[in-house]
């Protein structure tokens, strides 16, 4: 087993954000989802083990207002697209100019706009993402918007109470979120023809929060598109997830949907 180290570097404005490194070889940058962190997503079910173990160097930061990563409360902090921002400093910082690029719902929709603001990742993994998580993101950020306004008195049964105990058990600070989910602006389909590098489209079956993964497929130049077995929140703790990176980055033939 591989051990992660943590360091820091500054983002966007100075702010200090956590990097969590495990492996060796070649670098391969991984963002987590919203409300999550590396250790959630990347670390606890294996993700980062097993790519480590097919030879890649994880690069894993915490995003800001997530994890060990600084959360202010400034709005000064939260220029548009500031995780961008931020992952555009952290390649900068890295010295990166061939690496692969990871990301799971949040961190899906910050690799597809990053790429679109210029970074050149040889290969994209776009997990747990659909169109119209990228397209019609304010019904999803006015969803959340609603998980933190009615934050600790969502009763079972509504639609917001998993997201609401996600959100207690991650410890993500809700006025930080608030401020950053502020930032994210719709992508519009057309601009998804710049993403010209091969890119994996994976899914659970059961995963509909950020739309359909086969719309946002058919609208990328070079995709592949894997369904693996899951809800949103299950399907990163499947074998399968990890399984379908670490096969496509490693430019294996995935298997047919």
């Amino acid at each position: 087993m591989s051990e992660a180290t943590t360091e820091f570097y500054e983002g966007f404005g100075g702010a200090q954000l956590a990097l969590h490194r495990m492996g060796a070889g070649r670098p391969v940058v991984m963002l987590h989802g919203l409300f999550s962190s590396t250790e959630t997503n990347w670390i606890r079910y294996g993700a980062a083990q097993a790519l480590a173990d097919a030879g890649f160097e994880c690069l894993m930061p915490d995003l800001r207002a997530h994890g060990k990563s600084a959360a202010p409360h400034d709005p000064a902090a939260y220029p548009p697209d500031v995780l961008v921002l931020d992952l555009k400093a952290l390649v900068a910082h890295l010295g990166l100019d061939d690496y692969d690029l990871v990301g799971f719902s949040l961190g899906s929709r910050t690799s597809a706009r990053g790429v679109l603001a210029g970074l050149s990742p040889r290969r994209l993994v776009l997990a747990g993402m659909g169109l119209e998580g990228l397209a019609g993101w304010a019904r999803r950020r006015d969803f959340f918007f609603d998980v933190i306004d009615r934050f600790g008195t969502i009763k079972p049964g509504d639609k917001a109470y998993f997201a609401q105990q996600f959100l207690k058990t991650t410890g993500t600070d809700p006025v930080a979120a608030r401020l950053l989910l502020a930032t994210m602006e719709d992508t519009p389909p057309e601009a998804l023809s710049a993403i010209v590098m091969p890119t994996l489209v994976l899914c659970g079956a059961d995963d509909n929060d950020n739309g359909s993964a086969d719309r946002l497929a058919e609208a990328l130049p070079k995709p592949v598109r894997v369904t693996i077995p899951g809800t949103h929140m299950s399907s990163v703790t499947t074998p399968e997830f990890r399984r379908e990176i670490a096969r496509f980055l490693a430019g294996q033939v995935n298997r047919p949907t």
